[in-house]
């Protein structure tokens, strides 16, 4: 079989728009739901591909990635608009950062946070030797709380605000432990979920991923205003579970007019997807998000500026 550019060409469109538009079934299927993450990318494929079919003048392909932009474009660009209003109220730091269990390379973390200087931290993938490491900022956080495990499910947070209470429990269905803190902010108690849920890259996982997501939601859903939830989500929010998640749990994501900060995989920079996820309630002004530089991890950090 002979291989032409053209066919090649054609084969990038019919795969292009296949994607783009296959990915907007309601399908509640995990195989489905992966390829939901790459937006973005779609979007950049099918810009590039408009570009070179106009200059090759090819009417009906170059009418099928117009197609595909504006449908991508009006689900991806929304999101670098209509963020909130500047705040005159005291603004807090959070920094979220999925440390990666086996990246040994403590001190990046250590000089972000000497750099940021954070409020809170909440840190994933925390590991009994990831918490001996992060002795060392002790001094600047004396309020902690942690649940470190071998593998990647560990989990602690960090405060220079005194908790009013802190514990976790083991979501179901594989037990990692979710964090549930409160604290006094000038009065007000602001209550705080962080969680790591399993990725999503089969059938059985998938629906694990989903059973931890609807637990915390309905935990979120109960506490009062104002309410933040933190963690590497393992899903983006194009996701056919988010919506509901964000309904349930009676929050809005952070990132909403500060663009799409993609966080993993930083091996793969052109692939990289947004799955870290601060979640905010609607009294919360956020003023402030993006990512932080490699810290060794897989991740890249995120820190979110905010005001109650």
């Amino acid at each position: 079989m002979r291989v032409t550019v053209t066919g090649l060409l054609q084969a990038a469109t019919v795969v292009t728009v296949a994607f783009s538009l296959g990915t907007l079934l309601p399908v509640d299927h995990f195989a489905i739901q992966l390829f939901t993450h790459f937006r973005p990318q779609y979007l950049l494929v099918s810009l590039s591909l408009l570009l070179l079919f106009i200059y090759l003048r090819s009417p009906w392909l170059t009418g099928a990635m117009a197609a595909s932009v504006v449908l991508n474009a009006l689900i991806v660009l929304p999101w670098y608009v209509g963020g909130d209003e500047p705040s005159n109220r005291a603004e807090l730091k959070l920094l979220h950062a999925n440390v990666l269990s086996s990246n040994i390379d403590y001190d990046r973390l250590l000089s972000l946070l000497d750099s940021e200087t954070p409020d809170l931290v909440m840190l994933q993938e925390v590991s009994p030797d990831w918490l001996v490491a992060l002795d060392k900022i002790r001094g600047d956080y004396p309020y902690s709380y942690a649940e470190a495990r071998e593998g990647n499910f560990g989990i602690a947070f960090f405060s220079r605000i005194p908790f009013k209470s802190v514990s976790h429990f083991d979501s179901p269905p594989f037990g990692y432990p979710t964090i549930t803190a409160s604290l006094d902010i000038d009065g007000q108690v602001l209550h705080f979920i962080g969680t790591h849920p399993m990725i999503p890259v089969s059938g059985p996982f998938y629906a694990a991923r989903n059973e931890q997501l609807a637990g915390v939601a309905q935990l979120l859903g109960k506490q009062t205003e104002p309410k933040i939830l933190v963690g590497d989500l393992n899903l983006s929010q194009w996701d056919i579970n988010y919506k509901q998640f964000e309904q349930q749990g009676g929050v809005r994501n952070a990132r909403k007019g500060f663009g799409i900060v993609p966080t993993w995989p930083v091996f793969m920079p052109f692939a990289m997807i947004p799955i870290d996820h601060v979640l905010v309630s609607e009294t919360i002004s956020v003023t402030g998000f993006y990512s932080g530089p490699r810290i060794g991890s897989d991740h890249l950090p995120l820190i979110v500026t905010f005001s109650l």
